[in-house]
């Protein structure tokens, strides 16, 4: 059996204070719905988090409009750090997430009246127009208008933003990562492929600096339980071909969890399966919850999580959904084992993610 991947459900962010980045999220992309909000110990994380638990706060935010969600994420065992350099294009590991847009132009618009930190307008070998917006703790977010057939946009809650596209990778070997996404991860269509020095990049602290940048997108829908709420993705590799500073780890010499993007989440059905195609494909779990126990519960929702790792090392996390609390005073969970597991859920299902807005 093959396993089955639903799409992004999250990419984790790591900060220094959960309710203020929060509210950032939600005020600017519409990250309203919380799945679960829990304090306690990283216990199985030990080979990123130096051999030893750490406490931590994390909350996970989805948006209604469609598309992946965040895993906001800080430590309490002590005072998170960022890189201590400026983070560039062609860096190894997640240097932007996408988010998904209706009009980027419009959007745009309302970002410099609020007075953010934006780039100009560009577009994309596809011809799909892009921006960037950094939060205030300089996460830096690509604002990128899919097209219709692309987009998978759920219910319509009146704004310009959805949840997570996808992200922005820096590849040491980018045919090696190509291999990776699209043997893994279901990324199994190139919808660019182009070497030169770029306006955009320019404009981030690497100018007339020349990279590879491939776009990975997925020849065919997405199956299981949310895949309708999460979409489609797509994943996009940048390897540095020439600079004058070498190319860093964005987690050298930090833990993960510390401040920036830490993981690329996805929910899936088939732990086992997924397992097994990982070894034999040579992309090993280095975490695996299961190895300790069933059902790792995180409050209001529970289930079993695996980590690897692409082949620059950006950890790529996995995570069968077992159970989702709608409305926690009533006890209403839904159990997803009673669900056929290729099937999307029905869409009143989804709907009734609603209550759990804050």
């Amino acid at each position: 059996m093959e396993p089955i991947i639903s799409g992004i459900q999250q990419i984790g962010v790591g900060v220094s204070n959960v309710e203020e980045s929060w509210a950032w999220y939600k005020k600017y992309f519409g990250m309203d719905v919380v799945v679960f909000d829990e304090r306690a110990d990283a216990e199985f994380m030990l080979p990123y988090t130096g051999g030893k638990p750490r406490s931590r706060h994390a909350i996970l935010l989805l948006s209604l409009q469609g598309g992946g969600g965040f895993e906001v994420w800080e430590h309490t065992s002590f005072k998170p750090r960022a890189a201590a350099f400026d983070i560039l294009p062609g860096d190894l590991g997640i240097y932007s997430c996408k988010i998904k847009c209706k009009d980027v132009v419009a959007l745009r618009e309302q970002y410099v009246a609020d007075g953010l930190s934006v780039t100009p307008i560009y577009a994309d070998e596809l011809e799909r127009k892009y921006f960037y917006v950094r939060d205030p703790w300089n996460n830096l977010f690509q604002i990128i208008q899919p097209t219709p057939e692309q987009a998978g946009w759920m219910f319509n809650e009146g704004r310009l933003t959805g949840g997570v596209y996808g992200a922005i990778v820096g590849a040491a070997d980018i045919d090696a990562s190509i291999a990776y996404y699209s043997q893994m991860l279901g990324y199994d269509t190139i919808l660019s492929d182009v070497t030169s020095a770029f306006d955009d990049f320019s404009t981030l602290g690497a100018p007339g600096q020349k990279f590879r940048r491939v776009v990975l997108g997925e020849s065919r829908r997405r199956e299981g339980p949310f895949s309708r709420l999460l979409g489609p993705s797509e994943i996009e590799l940048v390897q540095v071909l020439d600079r004058p500073t070498p190319v860093r780890k964005i987690f050298e010499d930090r833990m993960w969890g510390e401040l920036g993007f830490i993981q690329i989440c996805y929910d899936i059905r088939g732990m086992n399966a997924m397992r097994q195609k990982a070894t034999e494909k040579g992309y090993d779990f280095t975490v695996d919850s299961m190895a300790y126990r069933q059902d790792f519960n995180m409050g209001e929702a529970g289930g079993d999580f695996a980590y690897n790792e692409d082949p620059s090392g950006t950890l790529i996390e996995m995570v069968q959904t077992n159970k989702v609390t709608l409305i926690k005073r009533l006890g209403w969970a839904l159990n997803l084992g009673k669900f056929d597991a290729r099937k999307p859920l029905p869409r009143v299902l989804l709907w009734c993610l609603r209550f759990l807005r804050k």
